[in-house]
């Protein structure tokens, strides 16, 4: 039997530190949940940035794709993004190689993506337009209940068996579940050095993003609704991405520990200079940063009253990171309204959801591995845009690579699903004719 000690009840506080999309969903779930038990339990929110404002004081570093399928499981949960949240809507993507560039329509017309900021917008935005979908989501946690503090925990310890929040100029806060939300570019490790946690936080790497001021006009006309790709071969480089946001352009890049020479070698590239107006310069740059990003799992993200979600805890690698926010928060809170807040509890009914993600991140791996080395070979660039370029081109044609594309792209499918694609014999037929004639045939 469980220890009713380290189950909720009516009356618990819950403490979450982080208010980005982890931590707001946690809390959604964790009031709902509870509601609709006749449980009272109070939930703190403790999240130092103010999403209503522009600029990194607000910023959650996000490059701002939502995939349409979490569009549609938060609208099954009710949670609604309105209008003035998503900055463009992205009905198709532009792959550009040095070999050619294709355009990949949704497929099905059903599979459609937003293109959100974090925050209120770039550090120099001149009028605010949009809402933040960081600020969107603390919301309406807080017509749940939530209670958010806009302040920064200096220290967490053990205090008569539960975990106590330190914040500068309170008294110290008892809570009978303390949930950590606060993404890996935080100070974390430093928060719960006097936990002797068994936790270890996920392997990063650097990523780099820079957000251009173009206008509306200008974004129209050069990106239009498109989301912008590249599979160029430039070393270090795994995926690279120009999204249409409202007046701004976002420029995302994902790879090994991106540093200034390959931002400079892939902003310089002519592929990429084609995206942009012929007044566009390089270095007007509106806003910045370079943020880290999980590449694997951490190890053993809960504990007695503990429990780790987010990115800090599992995510996916390199996509839908908002989507596994909301997997891994919901599973949490799951299990400490329904299961218990033990080590235990956490063990059997959270880690599945982590281990789910994970595997499935290893053979993304894999796919992305294969995506490398079509970036290294001229004539694998050739046969991916000749095979692509045909589906988009004949009416009634199988979608296959687009479809493998879309979703590696998207984050929309889990990589088990596109690799699984990939093997169909129909997919493997074409690519290799494509392959044989892309090394034969000379342009």
């Amino acid at each position: 039997m469980a220890d009713q000690n380290l189950q909720l009840t009516d009356g618990d506080k819950i403490g979450v530190i982080g208010g980005g999309p982890a931590g707001s969903f946690f809390s959604i779930f964790v009031l709902d949940m509870a509601f609709r038990l006749g449980m009272d339990i109070h939930v703190d929110i403790y999240e130092p940035r103010d999403f209503t404002i522009p600029g990194p004081t607000a910023c959650n570093m996000c490059g701002g794709i939502i995939s349409e399928s979490l569009v549609q499981n938060l609208a099954t949960e009710g949670i609604i993004l309105p209008p003035t949240v998503v900055q463009r809507g992205i009905d198709s993507y532009m792959m550009h190689m040095d070999t050619g560039d294709v355009r990949i329509n949704t497929p099905l017309n059903e599979k459609r993506i937003a293109a959100v900021y974090r925050g209120s917008g770039p550090r120099d935005i001149k009028e605010i337009k949009w809402g933040s979908f960081d600020g969107h989501l603390q919301s309406l946690a807080m017509e749940k209940g939530a209670n958010v503090l806009q302040k920064r925990v200096n220290q967490v310890e053990w205090i008569d068996g539960k975990p106590q929040v330190n914040v500068r100029g309170d008294p110290l806060q008892a809570y009978d579940l303390l949930v950590f939300a606060t993404g890996v570019n935080s100070k974390t490790m430093r928060l719960i050095k006097d936990l002797d946690l068994s936790y270890k936080p996920p392997k990063t790497t650097k990523t780099y993003i820079r957000e251009y001021f173009l206008g509306e006009e200008k974004i129209a006309k050069n990106l239009g609704t498109s989301m912008h790709v590249f599979l160029l071969d430039i070393p270090r480089l795994d995926f690279a991405a120009i999204i249409p946001k409202g007046d701004y352009a976002t420029v995302c890049m994902l790879g090994e520990e991106i540093d200034k020479e390959l931002v400079d070698s892939f902003m310089s590239a002519p592929e990429v200079q084609q995206v942009f107006p012929p007044d566009w310069r390089m270095d007007e740059v509106s806003c910045f940063c370079a943020p880290r990003i999980s590449m694997d799992s951490a190890f053993q993200p809960f504990s007695d009253r503990i429990v780790f979600i987010g990115d800090i805890g599992v995510t996916r690698l390199y996509k839908d990171g908002i989507g596994a926010a909301y997997r891994t928060s919901k599973a949490a809170a799951t299990t400490a309204v329904f299961q218990g807040i033990s080590k235990e509890d956490f063990q059997q009914y959270y880690w599945p959801t982590c281990q789910t993600i994970e595997n499935d991140n290893r053979i993304g791996k894999i796919i992305f591995l294969v995506t490398h080395l079509i970036q290294k070979l001229r004539f694998a660039r050739r046969a991916v845009l000749r095979m692509t370029a045909r589906e988009q081109n004949t009416e009634g044609a199988q979608p296959r690579m687009s479809m493998v594309l879309w979703d590696t792209f998207t984050g929309s499918a889990p990589y088990r699903d596109i690799f699984l694609r990939t093997l169909h014999p129909a997919f493997l037929g074409r690519l290799f004719g494509d392959l044989a004639v892309s090394i034969f045939k000379v342009k």
